[in-house]
């Protein structure tokens, strides 16, 4: 159990860091940093979607000859 609790106050800890950091970019008026951030995850799933795929037509490819 003593693991655990080290575990969540180590990501809790974090997670205030991100916070505060969010907060300091918005007090900025920078919201760029969130923007680019999600831009980039949908990017990133777009691909790992289109990969998938890729695989699958192989797969199936493959599965024929």
């Amino acid at each position: 159990g003593d693991n655990m609790d080290r575990q969540q106050q180590q990501a809790s800890k974090t997670n205030a860091q991100q916070v505060r950091k969010q907060n300091a970019a918005s007090a900025q008026g920078s919201s760029f940093d969130t923007e680019f951030a999600s831009e980039t995850d949908v990017q990133e799933v777009r691909q790992q979607n289109a990969q998938s795929q890729a695989r699958k037509q192989q797969n199936s490819s493959q599965q024929q000859q």
